[in-house]
């Protein structure tokens, strides 16, 4: 956990030791918040074929239970920020606490598709909130020089969750059911939310800056829902729907600008998108979340089609990345608190595009040794960009607007990860030039991941660029 932080000596040190146990046991509900919210995202994923096979459904119909969760927190991160802002950050925790469980409770108990996918979403609105509110309590219970550390430790365990969930899905499944893979989550909710209650800071009492911006909550809502849509429907083809839809969001994010830049109270101050920093860090956000969902949607094909892995042995390789992520997490948190996080973050970033390249230029011979450990270069390095990155945006948010910048961060990733598995799945699909991407040869599967990872890393040049840009115009700013 975090590091004793006593500072001075006499009556102000014994106050800060006294307070350790305390931050700790709201660092533990807090990591538990964002273990949960992970865990929901990838455990699901294991069960859809048991799913199929229980409801007689298609793998397009049960598909929506996984894509009705990540809707979910897409559509309402960034409003669940805000609103926590408004009512209390504590309070609202608890409430989204008390959905995910309860909804848990529903997703096992289902009677029928229709009614999982229903609670599917109502477990994904709880981990909207709980997504959006985790980051901004850190400001709220950690001292600032040991932001990073913090914004690690939640890394780890959402890396941890990730992980965790396909091989603790798929024993469950195995010993008793795909219900048992949303019971899990109810003793974790019921103790998390004792956790929160007791050890969270209680709400202070703030005079309301403003109302709820319910139109522009509604038109947010609406774009980010018609892009998920639009990247992820119709199973990696691009048509007349995929452009209607694409149209909408960008209709419907235009409008919302249009509706914020007259808002008595906004969603969003349009004024905060003038911080360098800030833009910077939401832009290469999405940038690397792309990027990592490529190796979750490549991998698994180059694995087993080219390497000719077992199925078995291909999620133990998988699992190496989101292993290495949760070892860097807490680690790479301490590092950029002494380092500094902006040059933290731009290490990170360097790290990644390395392990990208490495990938691009991948042997087939050099075998499982030659995928993993470009990796575990890319993992790492996301987990040290994510940490400083996170703790670069946090660390100097003012208190009323922790909850919606958190809320964007968490945004800028998921929108990463949607348009990831779509864009770069779709790269690797024509890269391999091959009619059926599940008979495709092994030179061809090479051939994709080569040219997949060949555009993964020109993305992350372009957000070098970004990071180097905003850090000297820190510098300059800094310096006047």
């Amino acid at each position: 956990m975090m590091k004793p932080i006593i500072a001075g000596q006499g009556e102000a040190g014994s106050a800060d030791a006294a307070q350790v146990p305390v931050v700790r046991w709201a660092l533990a509900s807090l990591s538990l918040s964002m273990l949960m919210s992970s865990l929901g995202i990838s455990i699901a994923n294991v069960g859809l074929p048991t799913l199929a096979q229980a409801f007689g459904a298609s793998f397009q119909q049960v598909q929506w239970v996984v894509l009705a969760y990540l809707l979910a927190i897409t559509t309402l991160v960034v409003s669940a920020g805000r609103l926590g802002d408004l009512i209390g950050r504590r309070r609202l925790l608890l409430i989204g606490i008390a959905v995910f469980t309860v909804a848990s409770v529903l997703c096992g108990l289902a009677p029928t598709l229709g009614s999982l996918i229903a609670a599917r979403a109502a477990q994904g609105v709880g981990a909207a909130v709980m997504m959006a509110l985790t980051m901004a309590f850190v400001g709220e219970t950690v001292p600032k020089a040991r932001t990073a550390s913090a914004m690690g430790l939640l890394g780890t365990m959402s890396a941890i969750g990730t992980a965790l969930g396909p091989s603790l899905g798929g024993v469950l499944i195995a010993g008793l059911g795909w219900r048992a893979i949303f019971f899990v989550n109810v003793p974790l909710g019921v103790l998390t939310w004792l956790l929160a209650r007791r050890h969270l800071p209680a709400d202070r009492p703030a005079p309301k800056k403003g109302g709820f911006d319910h139109v522009g909550t509604l038109l947010l809502a609406l774009a980010l829902a018609a892009y998920a849509l639009a990247v992820t429907v119709g199973r990696g083809g691009f048509g007349a729907l995929n452009m209607a839809l694409l149209a909408a969001a960008v209709f419907g994010i235009g409008l919302f600008l249009f509706v914020e830049a007259r808002a008595a109270s906004p969603l969003i101050r349009l004024a905060m998108f003038r911080d360098p920093v800030l833009s910077a860090s939401l832009a290469m956000s999405a940038l690397v979340s792309t990027v990592m969902m490529a190796t979750l949607v490549v991998g698994p094909f180059y694995l087993a089609r080219a390497l000719g892995l077992s199925a078995a042995l291909v999620g133990i390789v998988l699992s190496v990345g989101p292993l290495a992520a949760a070892l860097a997490g807490v680690p790479a948190g301490r590092i950029a608190d002494r380092f500094g996080a902006q040059r933290m973050a731009i290490v990170g970033f360097v790290g990644m595009a390395t392990g990208a390249l490495a990938l691009s230029l991948l042997p087939v011979n050099l075998g499982i040794a030659g995928y993993v450990v470009p990796i575990v270069v890319v993992t790492v390095g996301y987990a040290l960009f994510q940490t400083a990155n996170n703790a670069v945006v946090m660390a100097d948010v003012g208190p009323d607007q922790r909850g919606v910048v958190s809320g964007m961060l968490n945004l800028s990733r998921n929108l990463g990860l949607v348009t990831g598995a779509s864009v770069m799945g779709a790269v690797f699909a024509f890269a391999s030039a091959a009619a059926d991407i599940n008979t495709a040869s092994p030179e061809a599967m090479a051939m994709g991941m080569r040219v997949t990872f060949a555009v993964a890393a020109i993305l992350l040049v372009v957000g070098l660029a970004i990071a180097v840009g905003a850090s000297r115009r820190t510098s300059r700013d800094g310096a006047r």
